[in-house]
């Protein structure tokens, strides 16, 4: 069979990767092409457009690129076109695939998409068009499977992915990480600001501040695969801080504590049982746009998924060195951190077992049987 897969982001990469490596185990056939980054390229298969190519961020930023966006919109439908796949498999990434999606259900192509968009957190008038366009929805969140049986929508909850990947991750020899980048043997504080410049510039500078505040530590940033070592050194100054970058697992299998901007990386801190405080600080438009139409609780997953406050989130003007301190300060107490680990120990059982790839690459396999 014929799979073209359609990934954003560096999250998207490795979720894709792994659904890759199950599709070729349940289909010694299958011929995949694909829009995605390294890992998935790292698997077999045709890359088509590296999410560097695509990685726009904010109301505001997508708004100066439109016409290039369009552009990717455009040719991506012409690829698939082309290629005339048996099944067109979405990964998150909604703002683009949900265009892609409904151009393909109405050529008549199949349409499966894996990991859900975050329409529970705004905008949910979108699952109208998922019914629509959407032949099968596979989601990795336990809440999201009622939220859309709500909308009269049968989705499909396969457990989350990340389970496998941390799972599956090779141990780490600490004493040999630390003497490969050049780390103290004081205990790692990680510095996880996001993978997009925007973002970056934000709260890199924000998380840097408070340094100095907690010198019995090791402070160490973590690079995103997406950017140059250059961009972070500029933000970083000489200021005492160690830098890895693409190595952000193995630096959190052996993190004390951790500062993580909002997003997947906060489930992934969590699965490894490192406390946190999560972070946001975006542009002041973007930001005031999006208070307008999320309607969430929390902006952390790990708060999202217990339902409750479990890590503590700085959100923009909140997000400063003198709260940040304090935050810290808290999740370094032994008290703080012993219920912290019984809180990320329930979130675990909640997202289910592992096998999330295989599960969902069974499916898609089996609706041609």
């Amino acid at each position: 069979m014929k799979y073209y897969i359609i990934a954003g982001e560096a999250s998207g990469d490795l979720h894709g990767a792994n659904l890759m490596k199950a599709l070729y185990k349940e289909d010694s056939q299958a011929e995949i092409r694909f829009w995605g980054g390294d890992l998935m390229q790292n698997v077999g298969g045709d890359l088509v457009s590296h999410y560097k190519e695509r990685a726009f961020m904010g109301f505001f930023e997508v708004l100066l690129n439109l016409f290039k966006i369009i552009g990717f919109i455009k040719f991506c439908k012409q690829d698939i076109a082309q290629f005339k796949p048996d099944v067109v498999i979405f990964i998150d990434n909604s703002g683009f695939n949900l265009r892609i999606a409904k151009w393909a259900k109405t050529t008549g192509f199949k349409t499966n998409y894996y990991i859900s968009p975050q329409v529970w957190a705004s905008r949910a008038g979108r699952v109208k068009e998922i019914k629509r366009d959407i032949d099968a929805m596979f989601v990795i969140l336990p809440f999201e499977k009622d939220f859309y049986k709500k909308y009269g929508f049968d989705a499909q909850f396969v457990g989350h992915p990340l389970i496998d990947a941390i799972a599956d991750k090779k141990q780490v020899n600490e004493l040999h990480f630390r003497k490969e980048y050049h780390l103290n043997d004081k205990p790692i504080i990680a510095l996880l600001p996001g993978s997009r410049k925007q973002e970056i510039s934000k709260m890199l500078l924000v998380m840097l501040s408070v340094i100095d505040d907690f010198s019995e530590y090791q402070f160490v940033v973590a690079g995103a695969p997406s950017q140059d070592l250059s961009f972070y050194k500029n933000i970083i100054a000489n200021r005492k801080v160690a830098f890895i970058n693409n190595k952000t697992y193995d630096l959190l299998s052996i993190s004390y504590a951790a500062i993580v901007a909002s997003g997947t990386a906060t489930l992934e801190t969590a699965l490894f049982k490192v406390p946190q405080v999560v972070c946001y600080k975006g542009g002041t438009i973007s930001y005031l746009i999006a208070k307008r139409i999320i309607t969430l609780k929390f902006i952390s997953l790990v708060n999202l998924i217990l339902d409750r406050e479990v890590v503590k989130e700085l959100i923009q003007e909140n997000f400063n060195s003198k709260n940040l301190k304090t935050e810290l300060s808290k999740i370094l107490e032994p008290t703080h951190r012993d219920k912290l680990f019984l809180d990320y120990f329930e979130l675990e059982k909640l997202l289910g077992g592992t096998g999330a790839s295989k599960k969902v690459a069974q499916q898609i396999v089996h609706q041609f049987k």
